[in-house]
């Protein structure tokens, strides 16, 4: 009998700026993806003003999902999924943000998408903004620096509640709020990068601006629970953050201490706002540290309280070590870097493999919080090459998420409330971090490639028939 609940939701994750394409079709304005270059993991992708057309740009077309949605959720239908996680472009509703009235178009598109999940009954998961800000919000108000972006925010959640209200439950107010306590998360979530050009992880960091931002979503995403919770109880309203596990390199309490501040501040200073309702401790002294005033409006400490999340979910790809000491090795990660654990191999890409991570991550974050976890991305980016055969023998993608998914086992024989898995890109797309295809991670190829050529035709990799089977079983048969 499976450890895992009879109404676990099995499924994918994926992000409209990543897969939709269509970029100013049926009337979407530009977002932030749509002003970023391709790249790679040795030249970094660039954010632009201006559309340079010498340049590409991989949000343009993605892989379409907007025209291959019906042929894609069939796809996720035939492996079994109980849940697709996606988003809504904000832009395609309102192509600048402000605007006070949406666009049908727009709108349209996701009824026929949440209509074709629901003919295959896969439950939606939506994330409200997955780093898809208007990008017109960028040049007039510096992003989320703007309190005003909250009004324009809720203008955009009150329109999609009450349209999809029949058809989604399930809503996440940001995706990976926490990617605001970085400096590529200035480009990524919090638009605060008004007037710049150039490399999206080199961007110059103002602390003060990306705090009040972050401030400012944590407003939004309270007032967004708030709303829904009054209006539409059925709703069940998430939060997500990029957990980033660390250990302390060595057992110097200098490290201890130095590991424990990272988890502090890169995990829990989000999701100790949105779950607990309200700051934790340690933050003043991060604001002292950083010379940071945040800017609090009287109503905003209720509003924070009054708007806690349902259920907590979140991306684990690796881990990373945190020492006080200068000998150790950088490596790579998910927003957050860290140094190299000797006892961990790590993907093409420098990310770090550590299924048991997840496991300790769960307990922690359950431990902490004690509602219902979702663990909403999790995967391989890896370069997927076609066997003599045609097909992605990809036993490597295998053995990542069996690896994980046996450990997510462990946390709920631990004890652990966990509500489901969607592990990411379920399909390929194009990489957040990189802007480039040939980091994929999907259970489908699409045969699309850093040069903007190819077919978008899908054909299915070892993995789809590995996870159709994984789903099957609720997670017994992991083989």
């Amino acid at each position: 009998m499976s450890v895992f609940r009879d109404d676990f939701l099995w499924g994918g994750a994926c992000a409209a700026n990543q897969f939709e394409g269509a970029w100013d079709v049926d009337g979407k304005g530009p977002s932030v993806p749509d002003m970023c270059t391709n790249g790679s993991h040795t030249n970094p992708k660039w954010v632009t003003t201006t559309i340079h057309p010498d340049r590409l740009y991989p949000s343009h077309e993605a892989i379409d999902f907007y025209h291959h949605y019906e042929e894609d959720i069939a796809l996720f239908a035939e492996m079994g999924f109980k849940t697709f996680r996606t988003s809504i472009n904000w832009t395609r509703i309102f192509p600048h943000g402000w605007e006070t009235e949406p666009n049908e178009k727009g709108l349209e598109f996701y009824d026929k998408v949440f209509d074709c999940c629901k003919k295959h009954g896969i439950e939606p998961l939506v994330t409200i903004s997955h780093y898809e800000l208007p990008y017109a919000l960028v040049e007039k108000y510096n992003g989320w620096a703007s309190r005003e972006v909250i009004d324009f925010y809720m203008n955009y959640c009150k329109t999609i509640f009450e349209r999809y209200k029949d058809k989604v439950r399930y809503w996440l107010t940001f995706n990976e709020i926490n990617a605001g306590m970085s400096g590529f998360g200035q480009v990524l979530s919090t638009g605060t990068v008004q007037g710049y050009e150039g490399p999206a992880m080199g961007a110059p960091d103002h602390p003060q601006a990306r705090l009040q931002a972050l401030h400012h979503q944590f407003v939004a995403s309270a007032k967004a629970v708030i709303y829904a919770h009054e209006h539409y109880p059925q709703f069940k309203m998430g939060n997500m953050i990029a957990f980033s596990q660390s250990y302390a390199m060595t057992c110097d309490p200098d490290d201890q201490i130095a590991n424990q501040k990272n988890m502090n501040i890169h995990n829990w200073y989000c999701s100790d706002v949105q779950v607990r309702g309200e700051y934790p401790a340690f933050a003043k002294r991060y604001w002292k540290e950083l010379g940071v005033e945040i800017k609090m409006e009287p109503e905003d400490a209720e509003l924070l309280k009054k708007g806690t999340v349902d259920f907590y979910t979140f991306s684990y790809y690796m881990t990373n070590c945190i020492t006080t000491h200068k000998d150790a090795e950088d490596v790579g990660g998910n927003i957050i870097t860290g140094k190299k654990n000797p006892y961990l191999k790590a993907s093409d890409w420098g990310w770090q493999i550590d299924p048991k991570g997840l496991r300790f991550a769960l307990n922690e974050i359950y431990g902490r919080y004690h509602i219902p976890l979702m663990v909403v991305e999790n995967g391989l980016g890896a370069k997927d090459v076609k066997g003599k055969d045609g097909i992605v023998h990809d036993s490597y993608r295998i053995d990542y998420l069996r690896d994980h998914i046996a450990q997510m086992a462990e946390a709920v024989e631990d004890g652990v409330d966990l509500m489901g898995y969607t592990p990411w890109g379920c399909i390929d797309l194009v990489s957040a971090s990189t802007g480039e295809m040939a980091k994929r991670y999907g259970f489908i190829y699409v045969n699309k490639f850093d040069d903007g050529t190819g077919d978008l035709s899908r054909e299915r990799k070892e993995s789809f028939y590995w996870y159709k089977k994984v789903i099957a079983s609720n997670g017994e048969d992991l083989a």
